[in-house]
C-alpha cells in the first residue's frame, strides 16, 4: 500500500461531482487510446466533469497516475460533461481495450451496471459508488463518509456559540446526505439542543455552481448559522467566500481546504480517494477482481484533519483548540471500536 498522510488507523479523505465538457484525456481526444502503444498497458480514467478545480477527481487521478508509474501502465483521463458523454467516453475506453477501465462517482453507477454485462472479458473499477446489481468484471471502491462528517459534527457542535449549523451540499440525494445528516447528528451528540439546517446549490451545475453556493451560504449565515460544512466540491468557493467576511465558520471536503478561506476554515472531511483507487487497481491486475472494498475510519479511508499527524502545520482552525482534538480523536476510536455507529443516509 502506498505511503500514507494519516496514522496507523486514520487517514484521509468526500464527493461526487456531474457535469461539462467532451470525450477528452490527459493525453489528446478518446479515440488516441485507441492507436497510442499497448492498450493492454494502459489505465483509462472515466471523469464525470472536468478534473479541473474538483479536488475530488484530482485526488482520483492522482492515484491513477502513481499506481500506473508503479506498474508501468500508460494513463488516459476521460472527462465527460453529462449522462451521454459518460456514456460515449466509456463506450470509447472499452474498444481501447486497456488494463482496467476506471469510472470516477455515483455518476457513473447506471453506466457500469450495464456496459460490463456486455464486455466480460473487459475489467472495470469503480470508485465512490456500486452498481446493483454488480456485473462480476466491476470491482468497486467505496467509502463511509459518513464517518468523518460525524466526526466534524462534533467540532461544529463543541465550537458553535449561536446553537445554529448548517450545510450547503450540492444535491438532495441519499448520498449526498453522508454529508449533511451525519454532521448534524454529531454537533446534536455533544449539544443536544443544536438545530442544522441543510441547504442545496441544485441547478444546472450543482458542483461547479459558486454564485449559487454563496447564495445559500448567505441564507444560513443571515439566519444565525455560525458552523457550515461546504459539500459542493466546485460550488464550496462560494461557500469559502461567504466564510471570509466573517459570516461563519466553515468545513472542507474531500482534502485540505483550510487555505481556502484562511483562518475561517475549521477542518475538513477527508477521504482518501487516491489511496484507494490505487489498492484497487492493483488488486484488479493482481487477478482480485468483483467485490466491494468499503473504506472507512477504521480502514484509514476516511477522516478530518484534525486526526491527521500534521494537523499543527494545516491551517486549519481546529489546531488551535486540543479540547477539540482530543474529543475527535476519542470518539473516532469509539467508530472503529463500533461503540458509537453512525446512520448512513445513503442506506435509508
Amino acid at each position: 500500500m502506498p505511503s500514507r498522510p494519516f496514522g496507523p488507523t486514520l487517514l484521509a479523505l468526500a464527493s461526487t461531482c456531474l457535469l461539462l465538457a467532451s470525450c477528452a484525456d490527459s493525453g489528446g481526444s478518446g479515440s488516441d487510446a485507441q492507436a497510442s502503444g499497448d492498450s493492454a498497458r494502459q489505465l483509462i480514467v472515466v471523469t464525470p466533469n472536468p478534473v479541473g478545480g474538483n479536488n475530488f477527481l484530482q485526488l482520483a487521478v492522482d492515484g491513477a497516475k502513481k499506481v500506473a508509474q508503479e506498474e508501468g501502465l500508460e494513463v488516459k483521463v476521460f472527462e465527460s460533461s453529462d449522462p451521454t458523454s459518460i456514456q460515449q467516453n466509456v463506450e470509447a475506453a472499452v474498444r481501447a481495450e486497456p488494463a482496467v477501465v476506471v469510472g470516477l462517482s455515483f455518476s457513473l453507477q447506471d453506466v457500469f451496471a450495464t456496459v460490463p454485462v456486455d464486455n466480460p472479458d473487459q475489467q472495470f473499477l469503480l470508485v465512490d459508488s456500486c452498481p446493483d446489481p454488480q456485473p462480476a468484471n466491476v470491482t468497486c471502491a467505496s467509502f463511509r463518509e459518513h464517518e468523518a462528517a460525524y466526526l466534524a459534527g462534533v467540532e461544529a457542535g463543541m465550537l458553535t456559540r449561536t446553537g445554529k449549523i448548517g450545510s450547503v451540499a450540492a444535491l438532495d440525494t441519499p448520498f449526498i446526505r453522508r454529508w449533511v445528516d451525519p454532521f448534524a447528528a454529531g454537533a446534536a451528540s455533544v449539544r443536544p439542543d443544536v438545530t442544522s439546517t441543510a441547504l442545496f446549490v441544485g441547478g444546472d451545475n450543482p458542483f461547479g455552481d459558486p454564485a449559487r453556493g454563496a447564495a445559500q451560504a448567505q441564507v444560513l449565515a443571515d439566519g444565525g448559522a455560525d458552523q457550515v460544512v461546504a459539500a459542493a466540491s466546485g460550488s464550496n468557493v462560494g461557500t469559502f467566500q461567504v466564510a471570509a467576511t466573517g459570516a461563519f465558520a466553515t468545513y472542507g471536503v474531500d482534502t485540505n481546504q483550510c487555505a481556502d478561506a484562511a483562518g475561517h476554515v475549521v477542518d475538513n472531511v477527508l477521504k482518501n480517494v487516491d489511496v484507494a483507487l490505487a489498492d484497487a487497481v492493483q488488486a484488479v491486475l493482481s487477478g482480485d477482481t468483483g467485490g466491494n472494498q468499503v473504506y472507512g475510519l477504521k480502514e484509514g479511508g476516511v477522516g478530518v484533519t484534525a486526526l491527521a499527524d500534521d494537523v499543527a502545520t494545516s491551517g486549519c482552525l481546529v489546531a488551535d483548540r486540543p479540547d477539540v482534538v482530543a474529543k475527535v480523536q476519542e470518539v473516532a476510536q469509539q467508530i472503529v471500536d463500533g461503540t458509537v455507529v453512525v446512520a448512513d443516509p445513503a442506506r435509508g
